[in-house]
């Protein structure tokens, strides 16, 4: 068998089996409030079946800090968090990021995802 006809189609099954899927679950506007922080969720998924999840540790990222995210209780798979916006800012941009271990020959190895960067506009 010739190995350059099967490096493609390995290749697109490696990078379609680790799809990470980021879901926001909150609104990009919110009405300004007293303590300058504004609660952000997402639901993060992955079709990569060696993923470990009961490694994951969620953060969201703003201006190139992390603040963590917490699971949601119950329901699987949402994490939940704030994001700091200055008393004088009018928006900031932020991205999810979720660090993680997969099963992988050897043993665990480490892995992570990141969302794409939302834009949070406070009024």
């Amino acid at each position: 068998m010739n190995l350059k006809k099967f490096l493609p189609l390995t290749l697109a099954l490696i990078l379609t089996g680790c799809a990470s899927q980021f879901t926001r679950l909150t609104p990009l506007q919110q009405p300004r409030n007293s303590n300058n922080l504004y609660p952000v969720e997402v639901q993060f998924n992955s079709e990569q079946q060696s993923l470990r999840w009961d490694t994951i540790k969620a953060y969201v990222q703003v201006n190139g800090q992390s603040y963590p995210l917490t699971a949601v209780p119950m329901v699987p798979n949402r994490w939940e968090g704030y994001v700091p916006v200055s008393p004088t800012g009018n928006e900031t941009e932020f991205r999810f990021k979720f660090d993680y271990q997969y099963n992988d020959f050897g043993g665990p190895k480490p892995g992570s995802s990141s969302s794409p960067l939302y834009k949070l506009k406070v009024q």
